[in-house]
């Protein structure tokens, strides 16, 4: 299950992209889902531990990432952590509900993120309310952002 923390979080490791280049291991390359991750937000293609080929840098190492993906890795991979969401862009709101329905997430965002028209089953942890809707998460969010 997705949980949603909103608004400020002192617990959540908030600059996930440094957080990632330092602690991120090469056998998450080799995951099945964080290539289909990196795939669909970056338009990379994982060619090993260290190299990602994408269409607009090349080939890079897994630390030149966007921010989104790397974000994305930290959640999938280190699911007992807290991660600031506002990283990603909207592209990642389908994967946070992919990840969530193998393991229980909580993550922290600052905005409203676009979860879309999916059915969704989020707990807001600011009120402890389950939505499963957008409008529902966009209206409670909004008191909190």
């Amino acid at each position: 299950m997705l949980s949603i923390y909103f608004g400020d979080m002192p617990q959540a490791i908030y600059n996930t992209p440094t957080y990632f280049n330092n602690v991120y291991l090469d056998s998450w390359l080799e995951d099945a889902l964080d290539q289909r991750m990196i795939k669909a937000v970056d338009k990379g293609e994982v060619c090993g531990p260290n190299a990602v080929e994408t269409k607009a840098l090349g080939l890079i190492p897994p630390t030149k990432l966007s921010g989104g993906v790397k974000t994305l890795m930290l959640i999938h991979n280190l699911p007992d952590k807290v991660f600031n969401a506002s990283n990603c862009g909207n592209n990642c709101a389908r994967w946070i509900l992919e990840i969530a329905k193998k393991q229980n997430v909580t993550i922290n965002l600052r905005h409203i993120m676009d979860f879309g028209n999916r059915k969704l089953k989020i707990k807001v942890l600011n009120n402890g309310q389950i939505v499963d809707n957008m409008g529902d998460l966009a209206e409670i969010a909004a008191r909190y952002v």
